[in-house]
C-alpha cells in the first residue's frame, strides 16, 4: 500500500484537526502496547488500526456510499467501513485490523484485542474536552486492567447514547450483551 509521510494511504480524506485526533490516539495504542510488552506483531496492528481508522473521515458521502455500497447507513457511520474496504482493496489481511476498524464507532463482539483497543483510544485520546479528569483515569488504567476498562468504555458510551436518544446499533446492543 502507498502510505505519504504521515503513514496514512495515498486515498486518505484527513484534514490537519483529524490528523491531531489520529495521532493522539496512536500515541495512546503505542504507550499502552509497550507497557502490556505485546508482541511486535500485535503492537504494529494496533498502531496501524490508530493510523488508518480516520483516513476516510473528512471524505465527501458520496465517496463513502460509493465505496461501501451502503446507502442507509448515517454519513457520520460510514468511515470506518469505507476505510476497511480501501484497505482490503489494497491488499490488508489483518482481519483484526480491518474489524478494529470498520466498526470503531460502534462497536463489534467480534472483536480482538486490536478492536478493542482502538475503541477505547479513540474514546480516552486527551484531545476530547469532556469528562477529562476520568478519561485521563481510565486510559492510564488500561496497561494493567485492559478487559474492565474496555467494559467501563463501552458502558459510558452506551449510556451517552441512550440519554442523548441517539439509535443503538446492532452491533452495539451485541458488544454490550457480549461482555463477561
Amino acid at each position: 500500500m502507498k502510505t505519504d509521510a504521515s503513514g496514512m494511504p495515498v486515498w486518505a480524506c484527513v484534514g490537519k484537526k483529524r490528523l491531531d485526533h489520529i495521532a493522539r490516539v496512536t500515541s495512546l495504542l503505542r504507550a499502552w502496547a509497550a507497557a502490556m510488552r505485546l508482541s511486535t506483531e500485535e503492537a504494529n496492528a494496533w498502531t496501524d488500526a490508530g493510523v488508518w481508522h480516520d483516513a476516510l473521515r473528512d471524505a465527501p458521502e458520496e465517496q463513502l456510499r460509493k465505496i461501501t455500497g451502503d446507502m442507509t447507513t448515517p454519513a457520520e457511520l460510514l468511515h470506518g467501513p469505507a476505510a476497511a474496504a480501501r484497505l482490503a482493496m489494497d491488499g490488508e489481511k489483518r482481519q483484526g485490523v480491518l474489524d478494529a476498524i470498520r466498526y470503531h464507532t460502534v462497536g463489534s463482539p467480534k472483536w480482538d484485542r486490536t478492536g478493542k483497543a482502538l475503541y477505547m483510544a479513540d474514546y480516552l485520546e486527551p484531545g476530547r474536552k469532556f469528562s477529562r479528569e476520568d478519561r485521563n483515569f481510565l486510559a492510564a488504567q488500561v496497561p494493567t486492567s485492559f478487559d474492565a476498562v474496555f467494559r467501563q468504555v463501552v458502558r459510558f458510551r452506551l449510556d451517552w447514547s441512550v440519554r442523548e436518544g441517539l439509535h443503538i446499533f446492532p452491533e452495539t446492543v451485541a458488544l454490550w450483551n457480549n461482555l463477561r
